[in-house]
């Protein structure tokens, strides 16, 4: 076993994080590591790598392990070049190298102290070539062509590159390094689809350990042997066998089990109710003796009514048992019903923008983008960060305007909108104030959807806006969106911040909507299953497929 997790529990203030979570990392296995956002995935990696404590419990290393931890959040990077931060990854082999030269030099001249030389050479070349010494620049060379930085100038200080590039900098060094197991917290952050694909085979093949937090399915997939989950309500943590489809599928069937056991228990709770109440009937109504031996008649009646009476106190004693501790309801499957008949739309574009274009300053974000929505579209668009994706979807949504163009609605359409930074979404008063801002009137109508699609349990719904998790905020977005009933969509990136389970039942719910959909993605197990369309927006310009 290269790591043990025993018992780990974490708090921060009144807020539990972690409880009681244990788990075992073996040789060669790899770990994805899956909850909501503020589940406490990235304190775990913390408390493996040794960044924060744990309030009880122990992490143990099999002894002489080597570790390589990438933070999600990189704040220190002190004045190395890139050069020099690869060569300290690398085991400082430059030294060794420049070492081997010296003492090659001594041993040429031949040096009066030779036979010392000659060891002390040995034992550098030694550890030189078990360091990979002399296949060094080839390994640079290929991670860092994998991972897109060929074309940075090595001489440059890391502080001084883009934020993509010191991520992609930082994991170079990282796998450089070659460690037993690496604990890498949202990998795939600022990585375009090649670099992605590199990645992926890459640690698919590392023959060390992993323990890695991703939101990304496709990615999973790819690398891990198990998915641990911590649940964001329990904050405990369950391991599962296999990659995340075979996660997905035992989620589906723990569904499937759960409505089944609290169907036969509510099943089982209406027999015994109604056993109660009848048994209860008959003892309360037993009719005197008729015939001449009523003293028979009697005892028989008194040994029935005995019986009877005892049945009706198991009955009882079981039924308060289950109400003790009942099987709770399963929540509904998430949809999203749109106030409107769909052949409203029928035969009509219920969307179009003609010619928009958006000038930032001296920057062109896009021009000339024209399009129109069918009643049933199902469009996605990608495109680089900071390319306008989020500003153009505010346009067509109506919350910006552009310098040039127009948005054409129909006069029938609806719009929902979700947008990805959470701007729009009221920081003052309680969760269930922010809920009902948006619903004037239409309160009652609305307020079991909260609760009835699992999305919160009872007590959070008390909770300060501002006190909740990015997930949590997320989960809220998704609940108006569904309270509004738009028969039209507009959603930027919908897939981020929320757990996979809740992931599952709204993409399932967005292929049910009637309406059209346009939606701002990168990811590329979403795409896969939900765009009929792919439009990509780059150099300015929306290219439709």
């Amino acid at each position: 076993m290269l790591l043990t997790i025993s018992h780990i529990t974490k708090s921060y203030g009144d807020q539990a994080v972690l409880s009681d979570v244990s788990f075992v990392l073996n040789p060669g296995r790899h770990v994805g590591l899956v909850g909501a956002n503020g589940a406490g995935k990235s304190t775990l990696l913390k408390i493996v790598a040794g960044e924060v404590k744990a309030d009880a419990g122990e992490v143990a290393w099999m002894g002489g392990i080597t570790t390589g931890y990438l933070p999600q959040a990189l704040t220190f990077w002190g004045n190395h070049t890139l050069a020099q931060l690869l060569d300290s990854a690398a085991g400082n082999l430059s030294e060794l190298a420049a070492t081997m030269r010296r003492l090659e030099a001594r041993m040429a001249a031949a040096d009066s102290n030779l036979d010392q030389v000659v060891a002390e050479y040995g034992r550098v070349v030694e550890r030189f070539e078990r360091q990979g010494g002399y296949d060094l620049d080839y390994r640079i060379d290929m991670v860092l062509d994998g991972l897109g930085l060929t074309g940075v100038d090595r001489t440059r200080v890391v502080s001084t590159l883009s934020g993509g590039e010191k991520v992609r900098a930082n994991l170079a060094a990282l796998l450089l390094t070659g460690p037993d197991v690496l604990l890498l917290d949202e990998p795939t952050n600022h990585l375009d689809p090649n670099t992605l694909a590199w990645l992926e085979e890459y640690l698919a093949g590392y023959a060390g350990g992993l323990l890695i937090v991703s939101h990304d399915r496709h990615f999973l997939n790819r690398t891990v042997h198990e998915i641990l989950e911590i649940d964001e309500h329990s904050h405990q943590a369950r391991l599962y066998t296999g990659d995340y489809d075979a996660y997905a599928a035992a989620k589906v069937q723990e569904r499937v089990r759960w409505e089944a056991e609290y169907a036969a228990q509510q099943e089982e709770i209406a027999d015994l109710r109604a056993a109660i109440k009848g048994k209860s009937r008959q003892v309360a109504h037993n009719r005197p003796a008729r015939d001449s031996d009523k003293f028979l008649k009697h005892f028989k009646r008194e040994r029935i009514d005995t019986a009877v009476a005892r049945n009706v106190q198991s009955a009882e004693e079981r039924l308060r048992r289950i109400e003790a501790d009942p099987i709770p309801r399963p929540p509904e499957r998430l949809k999203i019903n749109p106030e409107f008949d769909p052949l409203e739309l029928a035969g009509r574009f219920p969307l179009s923008t003609q010619g928009l274009c958006k000038v930032y300053g001296d920057r062109l974000l896009f021009r000339d983008v024209t399009f129109s929505l069918a009643p049933r579209s199902r469009v996605v668009i990608t495109g680089a960060n900071g390319t306008g994706k989020s500003t153009l979807l505010k346009i067509v949504a109506g919350l910006q305007t552009a310098d040039q163009g127009e948005v054409i609605r129909a006069a029938s359409v609806r719009l929902g909108y979700l947008d990805q930074e959470q701007e729009r979404l009221v920081q003052t008063g309680t969760l269930i104030d922010a809920y009902r801002e948006d619903l004037s009137g239409h309160w009652e109508e609305h307020k079991a959807e909260l609760m009835g699609y699992g999305l919160f349990a009872w007590p959070e719904l008390l909770k300060p806006v501002v006190s909740l998790s990015i997930g949590q905020k997320r989960k809220l977005q998704i609940a108006q969106l569904i309270a509004q009933r738009a028969n039209l969509l507009l959603l930027d990136e919908p897939t981020n911040h929320i757990s996979f389970d809740v992931l599952e039942e709204f993409e399932q719910a967005l292929l049910e909507f009637p309406g059209p959909i346009l939606a701002i993605s990168h990811d590329r197990r979403f795409i896969q299953r939900f765009a009929q369309e792919v439009w990509e927006l780059r150099e300015s310009t929306l290219f439709r497929a």
